[in-house]
């Protein structure tokens, strides 16, 4: 190969001379430059490197995946979506003022007076800008990329929903957004009122009295806050969580990404303490921390609406299976499911006001759970926030996962429910990532979810009475304890 090149070199000195001094034309016997610069292209040489990319050096998949997660979760920070709906608390001063005749004075022109704290609009931009970045850099059949675009356009439409506050738009966003108790179950045919319904039934009818002692509220927001700090150093280890009073907060509690807020004013039985370490601490807490350690997949730290159904239900499903609920409280969320409908349906915030009072709450316990209802919605009925749906619905599409993992012999889904703010639809393709690291395992797990025998058996009998449950074997013992 040397040789050859040699005498090509040679060749082309020959023909640069030749074409000085003018000894030869183009009809002579010597080859032109051109011919030899045609022959050159035969050689076997190394072809030049590419240019750079116009958009910087190669990235892998994790690293596209990592900083699509990383705008996301930093475009939601300033979102504090329960914050722009809240009501002052003059607004129930008003409201007793009046007797409880006269409708809240709460209406889109006190919204628009709340700032957001954000630019709505251009934030919505970006979102749809990210959607369309996720498609491009993962590809538009990529399994992680449809979560990341699904992701972003519902916090479009979050920044969207809070624009409309008092309007009848907030209605028909949060209904796109949460849903509505006219939907249905993956069956296609049982609606979530319906669920409610039954169970409103099943509820009325226990006694939270001929069940157990009666706890009384004896423990103030501070008792609240020291108890669970201790309980949560048991349980999450060197992992900092706050629990903190505030004033602000609607509900007697509220969770965040490494904290919980405990609302001061509000006075709590043991029972309701035992209820928010695993609803407020195992669930919400415990995702947000698996989530936010997540070293690719960092979006599961942040939840936008469509994981409000498996959050909020597994909150709820974990009161239950630890049996740490009890009548009053599965009962008030029930009823939210069914104060959404009759506020969909047309009931005022002054009907649900009176419904409530007809189940037999203090005044002030009607006027908060109204106002969960219609916060951010026209009061006058038609609509509603129709996020509180989720917790009826979650809890009964949780069951069935879970119960569907377990017999399909896969209960490693299930542990996925707590890898971070998750759908039902992301925990198949979130387990599947493990095995190339795109995906990190729960690290806090609730006792009951780190060893699944004992939930598996509880699910697996669950199932078998249901199906074999008998109204004549029912009644027979119906009619033995006509004696007592």
């Amino acid at each position: 190969m040397r040789a050859r090149y040699v005498v090509i070199v040679a060749r082309i000195r020959e023909a640069g001379a030749q074409r000085d001094d003018g000894a030869e034309g183009r009809g002579g016997s010597k080859p032109t430059l051109a011919e030899i610069r045609a022959s050159m292209s035969t050689l076997s040489l190394p072809p030049p490197p590419p240019p750079p990319p116009l958009e910087g050096p190669w990235r892998s998949y994790k690293e596209k995946v990592a900083s699509l997660a990383d705008r996301i979760n930093d475009a939601q920070r300033p979102i504090r979506m329960l914050h722009a709906l809240r009501w002052e608390p003059a607004i129930w001063e008003g409201f007793r003022k009046s007797k409880f005749r006269d409708l809240p004075k709460m209406d889109a022109e006190l919204y628009a007076k709340q700032d957001l704290g954000f630019d709505a609009h251009a934030r919505m931009s970006d979102f749809q800008d990210l959607a369309e970045q996720a498609r491009r850099d993962l590809g538009a059949d990529d399994a992680l990329g449809r979560i990341l675009r699904t992701t972003c356009l519902e916090y479009r439409d979050v920044c969207k929903m809070l624009m409309a506050r008092g309007t009848p738009e907030f209605y028909a966003l949060s209904r796109r957004l949460f849903g509505s108790p006219k939907d249905t179950f993956p069956d296609g045919t049982t609606q979530v009122r319906e669920i409610a319904m039954t169970l409103y039934g099943l509820l009325n009818n226990l006694s939270d009295e001929a069940l157990g002692p009666v706890q009384e509220r004896t423990l103030d927001g501070a008792k609240v806050v020291e108890m669970l700090r201790e309980r949560f150093k048991v349980y999450f280890g060197d992992a900092m969580v706050n629990v903190t009073i505030d004033d602000a907060i609607l509900a007697d509690a509220a969770a965040g990404s490494d904290y919980v807020k405990v609302r001061g004013g509000a006075m709590f039985t043991p029972r309701d303490v035992d209820i928010l370490e695993v609803h407020e601490g195992w669930v919400h807490v415990a995702t947000s921390l698996n989530g936010a350690a997540q070293h690719v997949a960092r979006w599961l730290a942040k939840g936008p609406p469509r994981t409000t159904p498996v959050q909020e239900g597994l909150a709820a499903l974990m009161e239950v299976v630890t049996f740490r609920s009890n009548p009053r409280r599965a009962r008030r969320l029930n009823e939210r499911v069914l104060a959404v409908d009759k506020a969909e349906d047309g009931a005022s915030f002054l009907d649900l006001f009176e419904w409530y009072r007809t189940e037999g709450y203090e005044e002030e316990e009607c006027f908060g759970a109204a106002r969960r209802v219609f916060r951010g919605a026209p009061l006058e009925g038609g609509g509603a926030f129709t996020k509180d749906i989720t917790y009826t619905k979650g809890l009964v599409s949780n069951y069935h996962f879970i119960r569907t993992a377990i017999r399909a012999a896969k209960p490693e889904l299930v542990r996925f429910l707590f890898v971070g703010k998750v759908a039902h639809e992301d925990v198949p393709v979130l387990a599947a990532r493990v095995a190339d690291g795109v995906v990190r395992p729960p690290k806090y797990l609730p006792p009951l979810f780190s060893d699944l025998n004992g939930l598996a058996i509880w699910m697996a009998y669950s199932g078998f009475f249901a199906r074999m449950g008998s109204q004549a074997i029912e009644e027979y013992y119906e009619r033995m304890f006509q004696y007592c």
